[in-house]
């Protein structure tokens, strides 16, 4: 397993998706959101993998007119204003290869190999 977590320093669910793995012996790598984001082609498997950007973005973001902005924009705009703003991503993204999961899900993480 090649297991990469996408957080936030100060995400609870991020920090019980660390101790999920740490308690598994399983490595892990952690992306901090806020300091360096996520690549292009990141953002791409792991959109793909959760059926779209709408599942990544946090509705509660701290960000707000960030957050409403993104709404009224087209589509493709949408997602490069999305990588510009990495708070405005729920977290933990957890990426397996192709597989990836947005929030706290062991019940998914107990199936990869």
């Amino acid at each position: 397993m090649n297991i990469q977590i996408f957080g936030k320093s100060k995400c609870f669910d991020t920090k019980k998706a660390e101790r999920y793995f740490k308690e598994r012996k399983i490595r892990y790598q952690l992306i901090n959101m806020t300091e360096k984001g996520m690549s292009k082609g990141e953002y791409n498997s792991v959109k793909q993998a959760v059926g779209g950007y709408e599942s990544l973005i946090d509705e509660r973001a701290k960000d707000k007119d960030t957050l409403m902005l993104i709404k009224y924009l087209a589509d493709e705009a949408k997602e490069d204003k999305l990588l510009e703003n990495p708070q405005l991503f729920k977290t933990p993204i957890v990426r397996n290869g192709r597989q990836a999961t947005v929030g706290y899900k062991p019940e998914v993480w107990k199936t990869w190999e």
